[in-house]
């Protein structure tokens, strides 16, 4: 079977989609603190699926607001940008692309897992004190790289999930198997190409080596929550098993049993909610 490069990969996804405006510049901007609130509200809303969702997420017991909000610039207001712009990515992203026929593929339990890994991101940033907002979005991104694949390439990628149960493999192992590269590098081109900050390049490029270190990163966050995500089983039962952990990674992270417990505590308790406001 011929190797493919990751470039070939893009150039061959004709179903990449093209996200709306609003949602590539939400993702944008995401370095940007001089980011004009008002006219990315305004964005929002103009965009009525988006903008539903949106609202409907931010009112949900995730967010925990003491009243319902009833327009974008009212959850903005309250919610905060950051906050508000991580919602409206992931209702944008999780719509975007087309479920294409790959046999063998869930395209609910991708999402779901990458749902979960986003929800233990933003719970590790926030006992870490990195950015949770930049942590959810990365957490829902990690695998972008896999749609890609199944949306050009479904034959082979159906064969590379043959190949994972035939072997009792990795997912990344059976696709570099098929195709000669792995998710990583084809979602690292992919955020390049949506001109993506270069920490997030970064983090979805390698989330599962991350480099050398003498800091925490968020290539770090996303890593460790990967694993926790796969160790919960928040997709299906017995979807996948857990990857390595880089043990530099999560002693980067200090994270204390007790803390460990609580993200997963608040992890299950909330996954079900997003996933259902998400995904229907």
């Amino acid at each position: 079977m011929t190797v493919l490069s990751a470039q070939e990969i893009l150039l061959g996804a004709n179903d990449l989609p093209v996200l709306p405006a609003v949602v590539l510049e939400l993702l944008q901007s995401m370095a940007d603190e001089g980011s004009n609130v008002e006219q990315l509200a305004l964005k929002i809303s103009h965009d009525q699926a988006l903008a539903a969702k949106t609202l409907r997420l931010a009112n949900s017991s995730f967010y925990g607001l003491s009243r319902q909000v009833t327009s974008i610039m009212e959850a903005t207001t309250i919610l905060g940008l950051r906050t508000l712009r991580s919602i409206a990515t992931a209702a944008g992203l999780v719509g975007g692309f087309s479920r294409t026929g790959c046999r063998g593929f869930d395209f609910d339990a991708f999402w779901r897992h990458s749902i979960g890994t986003a929800l233990c991101a933003r719970g590790i940033a926030k006992s870490v004190q990195l950015d949770e907002d930049a942590a959810f979005t990365l957490g829902l991104l990690h695998d972008i790289g896999r749609l890609v694949m199944v949306s050009g390439y479904p034959e082979r990628y159906a064969l590379a999930l043959d190949y994972r149960r035939q072997h009792d493999c990795l997912l990344i192992d059976a696709e570099l198997s098929a195709f000669g590269t792995d998710h990583t590098a084809v979602g690292s081109l992919v955020a390049e190409r949506w001109r993506f900050a270069p920490v997030m390049v970064s983090a979805i490029a390698d989330h599962h080596a991350p480099p050398v270190a003498s800091v925490l990163g968020l290539v770090d966050v996303v890593h460790v929550a990967d694993n926790m995500a796969h160790a919960l089983e928040l997709s299906q039962p017995g979807e996948e098993a857990v990857p390595p952990l880089s043990v530099a990674s999560w002693a980067r992270t200090g994270l204390s049993d007790e803390t460990c417990f609580r993200i997963f505590k608040s992890v299950e308790e909330q996954h079900g909610l997003v996933c259902q406001t998400l995904l229907s």
